[in-house]
């Protein structure tokens, strides 16, 4: 009986690899690279990333915002949606995470990121690294409740089919005041 469940396992388990070490199966992502020691990475979506398949880089233009949300599962400007968001240093590296749509550049959307994590401690220290970041309070994107903030000057691209899921729409009020200080926080 022993040796018949053991088949069975080996059949379910496909053939076996001829290296030692076990890979987990993925999404196709179009780069793979190592990722960085210590934080979890994942490489670039697989989707068609906007057409090219390339994340051409952040986002360096002026931002035309716009308000035009409708929670139909396709993404659109003031909902907070979460995708792949490629890290400032590597863009072939990043994680998933909530962004805020605010805008579009031809078939991307542009997007500031979300987080849960308190820089209100830090303000200096980010402000010294370059990165502004604006109270938003708590709402329906994050499923524990956590308030959250958002980094106004580092606008990203997404593909709209690199969207994973809709999060909530942002109240108008909300967004106009992130936008306005999105705007003065680029310069």
């Amino acid at each position: 009986m022993n040796r018949l469940v053991d088949a069975a396992r080996s059949v379910l388990a496909g053939p076996r690899s001829t290296t030692t070490q076990r890979t987990r199966p993925s999404r196709a992502r179009p780069v793979a690279q190592p990722a960085s020691a210590g934080r979890r990475t994942t490489a670039a979506p697989g989707r068609s990333a906007a057409t090219s398949g390339a994340y051409p880089g952040d986002f360096h233009g002026v931002v035309r915002a716009q308000y035009d949300p409708h929670p139909d599962g396709a993404p659109d400007p003031g909902e907070i949606v979460w995708t792949w968001v490629p890290y400032e240093e590597d863009h072939a590296q990043g994680k998933d995470r909530p962004v805020l749509l605010v805008g579009r550049d031809g078939a991307w959307l542009l997007a500031l990121q979300l987080t849960s994590q308190d820089h209100d401690r830090d303000a200096a220290q980010e402000a010294r690294a370059g990165r502004y970041w604006m109270d938003i309070g708590t709402g329906p994107w994050d499923r524990q409740g956590r308030p959250s903030e958002v980094r106004l000057n580092r606008v990203i691209r997404v593909a709209p089919a690199a969207v994973r899921r809709e999060g909530a729409v942002m109240p108008h009020a909300l967004f106009t005041q992130v936008t306005d200080a999105m705007t003065k926080a680029r310069g």
